[in-house]
């Protein structure tokens, strides 16, 4: 079933090894705690009203924030690690939560788990924290990438909105084309959704595949890759998606700048939690799709992203109160009713309930969405390896090659998996 919502108001190198910054062991004594996150103003606000509504209820633990802007962020982290200063709780983001987890730099948080529960937390997205028999990452929330839709495209064009549960890749192309036509030009069928790897991600899975498996290796088949690349390319060549050269324009501009929120097109692939964002911008009613192929699939792609990861330094000089802050972030219903979906809808499923009413529109239909697709959801997928912060890049310009023109889809295939596995030591 679809999901629609009216518009409304709406890494290089990560790590953790720190120390924390000062705070006795004796009782009336007060522990002082770093945390750091990244974001918007608004994001800064709201968590230091948390911070303050914890301090209220801890008052012998005192969190000082340390947020700044997304590239920011991990140069900062990067060189304070380095000097060996690092957050007692850091944001952390998949792509490298391998990479500081293996070096030794993250606390198992099995370690405290009298101090951190995570029972409520969802198993969908629990397991994206685990690696080699430990707890490296607590997610913050969930998300899952769709294909967002706008029907009064749709209708302009005078074509139907699909059967999300049931149409298949064909028909997703079918269908961006028919689009194209149906408003001689006018309208754009589909921004490609290849520009990032999570929409291969999905593909592969509905063939039993999946990008990388739980110790970081690529685990699909090259025909499987060529076969994907082979229908991006139709959606280009057949009409469906902009050029080449807008094609790169769009992606480059971001969501505020793509086809949707421009009112130029009619579907692109986003995250659930851009939702309200994205109907903002293009004041208009858009939809929530699952992407195509999952019925006839060995098993539905779609999945459940951590949002963000908690991480405690394993080099913390306090882990017990360092772990009952992060468990208030998790677990406690006045620190969520504050945070509420800035960071993806509550990991926790009781807390997720408690305030779904509470949610903006935008996010209530995320929820919606979720609960529809969960049952479909055929397990977790497994923490990305090191140096899986450069697929993104790789993947952009791959596929740019590929609409230019100087690659073929086996080509692309082959390219896309010599330069990962170089990239992540898949070798």
């Amino acid at each position: 079933m679809r999901k629609g919502l009216r518009p409304a108001a709406g890494i290089a190198a990560l790590v953790l090894a720190a120390t924390a910054c000062g705070g006795g062991s004796g009782e009336d004594e007060v522990v002082e705690l770093r945390f750091s996150w990244w974001g918007a103003d608004d994001r800064h606000a709201t968590t230091q009203e948390v911070i303050e509504r914890f301090e209220q209820a801890h008052p012998n633990i005192r969190v000082e924030g340390e947020y700044t802007d997304w590239e920011s962020y991990w140069d900062r982290l990067a060189t304070n690690t380095a000097a060996n200063d690092a957050p007692d709780i850091i944001t952390q983001e998949e792509r490298y939560l391998r990479e500081y987890a293996d070096r030794g730099a993250l606390l198992d948080l099995n370690e405290v788990g009298e101090q951190l529960d995570t029972s409520q937390l969802d198993e969908l997205v629990m397991p994206g924290g685990e690696l080699d028999g430990g707890l490296f990452g607590v997610p913050t929330g969930v998300n899952a990438f769709t294909i967002m839709a706008d029907p009064q495209a749709f209708e302009e064009a005078g074509v139907e909105m699909p059967d999300d549960e049931n149409w298949t890749w064909e028909e997703y192309v079918e269908t961006a084309v028919a689009i194209s036509e149906g408003s001689d030009g006018e309208i754009i069928g589909s921004q490609t959704p290849a520009f990032n790897e999570q929409s291969f991600q999905i593909f592969a899975r509905q063939r039993g595949e999946q990008l990388y498996d739980e110790n970081g290796e690529l685990a699909f088949d090259a025909a499987t890759m060529t076969e994907y690349w082979e229908l991006m390319q139709r959606l280009h060549e057949e009409g469906g998606a902009p050029g080449a050269a807008e094609s790169v324009e769009y992606e480059s501009g971001g969501p505020d700048l793509s086809v949707l929120a421009t009112n130029e097109g009619a579907m692109a692939a986003f995250w659930t939690n851009q939702l309200g964002a994205m109907a903002e911008t293009a004041g208009r009613d858009l939809e929530l799709l699952r992407f195509p192929g999952e019925a006839e699939s060995e098993q539905a792609g779609t999945f459940f992203k951590p949002a963000m990861f908690y991480s405690i330094s394993a080099e913390t000089e306090h882990p017990e109160e360092a772990a009952l802050f992060v468990d208030y972030l998790l677990n406690d219903r006045e620190a969520a009713e504050l945070i509420l979906a800035d960071r993806g809808l509550p990991a926790n499923t009781e807390v997720r309930e408690q305030i779904r009413d509470q949610l903006p529109e935008a996010d209530q239909l995320g929820a919606d969405f979720l609960d529809e697709i969960e049952p479909d959801v055929a397990g977790a997928v497994p923490p990305p390896p090191i140096g899986a912060g450069e697929v993104v890049d790789i993947t952009k310009r791959i596929n740019e090659d590929l609409m230019f023109g100087e690659i073929s889809p086996e080509e692309a295939a082959e390219q896309w998996i010599s330069e990962v596995e170089t990239a992540t030591g898949d070798e």
